[in-house]
């Protein structure tokens, strides 16, 4: 039975070196609710992980993911089990801070908004490498520069703190779960291809993207390296051709292409300009988005020759 205004957090979880992160996200997120309120843990095929969650977490519902390997297979399992008016998807090692389900909450009093989701900051082991330009701050899983800096509606949501109405995935289904993550593959746009599915069959509903809502992304030291930032752009145009072959191009790209020519050459030219005034790393942020921008350009290329081949 569905419980008016009630909330239901999954936190979806793979990785045994997670622990201490996913102990403290649900803490955090069992401290903002209400009685009428959930929080469901769905381990994905991890059966050592599923019996220590299931030892740990009295206070909540714990599952083994009975669909697909992956990310939208686990985030599946628990829609079929959740009872609350609104789902809320907390990554395992993303951390709510005060006040963060409330502002999701609040927007839904609204019957035009749809889903809402918040800020994502990255917690970097030391600090953020000097190199790593904030506008692709995505490859992190993590909020980007160039998103609304207030309360505003966006395309999609981002999926480390991110909530939708229980009706939605009544109307449109579930995830894709061909896409997403699966164990250390960096694929993604799940959360995309399903936003733009709900406003495809919704045309009038908003998503809303809330920074008063915030979460902080622990970072592990691999996705400081140049390797994993290059790995996961060639992954995003992989997954952004898949989403275009689902959805149609238009609208997969609609907001990339305001993202590529307004946010992206402001960033190179800020990253000149501050070489120019004694910040040498200013050249490497602006270098690391031209190349991010390029290696995406070719993994979504590479996608769509591969789709357009299997079709014949």
């Amino acid at each position: 039975m569905i419980v008016l205004n009630s909330l239901t957090v999954i936190v979806c979880a793979y990785a045994d070196d997670r622990w201490e992160t996913l102990c403290r996200a649900t803490g955090m997120a069992l401290k903002q609710m209400t009685t009428d309120d959930e929080l469901i843990v769905v381990v994905d095929h991890n059966e050592p992980l599923l019996e220590r969650c299931r030892a740990a977490f009295d206070d909540c519902v714990v599952l083994a993911n009975t669909q697909r390997r992956g990310l939208s297979g686990a985030r599946n399992t628990a829609l079929q089990r959740a009872r609350g008016a609104v789902i809320v998807f907390l990554d395992d090692d993303a951390i709510p801070l005060d006040g963060w389900l409330d502002a999701l909450r609040a927007p839904y009093a609204d019957q035009r908004v749809f889903g809402v989701g918040g800020v994502t900051r990255p917690r970097w082991p030391g600090d953020q490498p000097k190199w790593f330009p904030a506008e692709f701050l995505w490859v992190v899983g993590c909020s980007h520069l160039g998103l609304p800096t207030v309360q505003g509606p966006v395309r999609n949501l981002t999926g480390a703190n991110m909530s939708f109405r229980q009706a939605v995935f009544e109307q449109v289904g579930g995830f894709a779960e061909t896409l997403g993550r699966n164990g250390k593959r960096p694929l993604g746009c799940e959360e995309t291809e399903l936003c733009i599915r709900l406003t495809q069959a919704n045309p009038g509903a908003l998503l809303l993207y809330d920074p008063s809502a915030r979460v902080e992304h622990h970072m592990t030291k691999q996705r400081k390296t140049f390797g994993y930032f290059v790995r996961r752009c060639w992954a995003e145009g992989l997954s952004k051709a898949e989403v275009s072959r689902r959805v149609g191009r238009s609208d997969a790209l609609s907001s990339e292409r305001d993202y590529t020519r307004r946010v992206l050459p402001q960033g190179i030219w800020l990253g000149l300009r501050q070489a120019i005034r004694g910040d040498l790393s200013g050249i490497a942020r602006s270098s690391a988005i031209a190349t991010g921008l390029a290696v995406t350009t070719a993994g979504y290329c590479s996608g769509a020759l591969l789709s357009h081949s299997g079709r014949k």
